[in-house]
């Protein structure tokens, strides 16, 4: 376990050093240190952390070498490669900013992320590194902590992360940053007009609902996030095989990435009205399940065919962007663990996403480069709305012909978007399929850091030199 601390007294240091810089810090080190670096030459690239010894033959300090362009995930292994004890970086081989002074904290940090929640016990090393100067301490801790408690959400199986779990999440955020909380529950969701998120829940044990929190000044611009709460996917009685339902548990990786998002937004004090909309449900099967033939009302008035119950997160999608459109926000952006297109078309790394104003897009892309978070555009591509057509309601749910997955579910919910020049869609994976420094196996908050940073560019001027 990494903790960032105050410097301390007798702490070793680890030499960052940039492999374009080792020889000339070769040169410059330590006899003993230079002759042990030196032995192990073949070893040094980019990611290499080597322990060099004392005079008495323990660990003195370390070395670590980086990329020539060093970013957030630079040393977010460091929690695995140094032994215990207190440790200080010395920086003096880069050119240090401190934005990547806080982003290489912060990549020590998540990379230290451990879910723990179900293990009898759990080892870990002690191991103490000091805060780099210069850092913004609060923005990291910030983003840790949002990032950590994203994790969390997704990593928790269904039995203890079901609509009612969710909903707590959501009101502890609401206490936190002293926002207001209308949760619809139930029938209720009939009453207020959600009828497709009343549709898709119905059939499991834990009542469906609609989670709508509100935080900030009404006068400032408005931010609204949709989350796709899923917190089971069965596929409804188009039942998915058991592979497809061993990582169902992250089909909610949508709406605990918005209230992350939402998290850090408030921590970091960006002056916008945010709103936070997840409908969360369970796709289970019983025999009140919706069924393939099925024609449902929606909030906007679109009738939908249901071509397949497997397709149902854009369906509670549709009924909360419905209501966001309602006030107009100035920026709307839903994320959702939508389809399975997505990853085949990009891979389960880069999150995909959609737009359709170019200079929205635009921005996404800087700040997504700006923060290594990387997304990717797809077609947004008119001319396949004929994919969802039907003879027998307005739209169907399922696009025919089994190609452009992710563009057809992308139209789907553009149907019901007020604004679309305002809109991003965000079809995300939400987890990790491998370790990789500061990022380890299972739930991710992907694309958090760079919405972030869009809004922050978009909205809050004074922050634009911290994307």
């Amino acid at each position: 376990m990494l903790e960032l601390i105050d410097a301390v007294e007798g702490a070793r240091p680890v030499h960052v050093v940039p492999e374009s810089g080792l020889d000339a810090w070769l040169e410059a080190a330590a006899p003993a240190h230079r002759a042990w670096a030196t032995a192990q030459r073949g070893k040094q690239k980019a990611g290499t952390v080597l322990a060099l010894p004392a005079a008495d033959g323990t660990v003195g300090a370390a070395l670590a070498v980086v990329g020539n362009r060093p970013d957030i995930w630079s040393l977010g292994d460091l929690d695995s490669r140094l032994p215990a004890g207190d440790w200080t970086l010395d920086l003096a081989a880069l050119a240090v900013t401190p934005s990547l002074a806080g982003d290489l904290a912060l990549g020590m940090l998540l990379g230290s992320y451990r879910f723990d929640r179900y293990l009898k016990s759990s080892e870990t090393t002690a191991i103490r590194v000091t805060w780099p100067e210069g850092v913004d301490r609060a923005r990291v801790l910030a983003f840790a902590g949002a990032i950590t408690r994203t994790r969390d959400l997704i990593n928790t199986p269904a039995q203890d992360m079901g609509p009612p779990a969710l909903e707590e999440a959501g009101r502890r955020l609401a206490g936190q940053f002293d926002g207001t909380v209308r949760v619809v529950v139930g029938d209720d969701l009939l009453a207020e007009n959600f009828p497709m998120v009343h549709a898709v829940g119905r059939a499991a044990a834990s009542a469906p609902r609609l989670i709508d929190l509100c935080f900030g000044d009404p006068a400032a611009p408005k931010v609204t996030l949709v989350g796709k709460g899923v917190c089971f996917d069965t596929g409804g009685l188009d039942l998915k095989p058991a592979s497809g339902m061993e990582l169902m548990r992250k089909d909610m990786g949508g709406a605990a990435t918005v209230l992350g998002l939402a998290e850090v937004i408030l921590a970091t004090r960006l002056p916008v009205r945010l709103r936070v909309i997840v409908p969360a449900v369970e796709n289970a099967v019983a025999g009140n399940a919706y069924r393939p033939g099925d024609i449902l009302a929606s909030r906007k008035g679109i009738t939908v065919e249901i071509g397949n119950t497997d397709a149902e997160g854009r369906l509670i999608l549709a009924d909360a962007l419905a209501l966001a459109g309602e006030e107009s926000p100035d920026l709307l952006i839903d994320m959702a663990t939508l389809t399975g297109a997505a990853r085949v078309a990009v891979g389960t790394e880069l999150s995909a996403y959609f737009a359709s104003d170019e200079s929205l897009a635009a921005a996404v892309e800087t700040s997504a480069s700006a923060t290594v978070d990387p997304v990717w555009r797809l077609p947004l591509h008119d001319a396949y709305r004929h994919l969802l057509d039907t003879p027998f309601a307005d739209i169907n749910n399922s696009g025919s012909g089994g190609f452009a997955g992710a563009t057809t579910a992308a139209l789907f919910l553009k149907e019901f978007v007020a604004q679309p020049e305002r809109w991003l869609h965000f079809d995300i994976m939400a987890w990790n399929s491998r370790a990789r420094p500061g990022r380890p196996k299972g739930g991710e908050a992907m694309a958090l850091r760079a919405l972030h940073a869009l809004i922050a560019g978009r909205f809050d001027n004074s922050l634009q030199d911290q994307l």
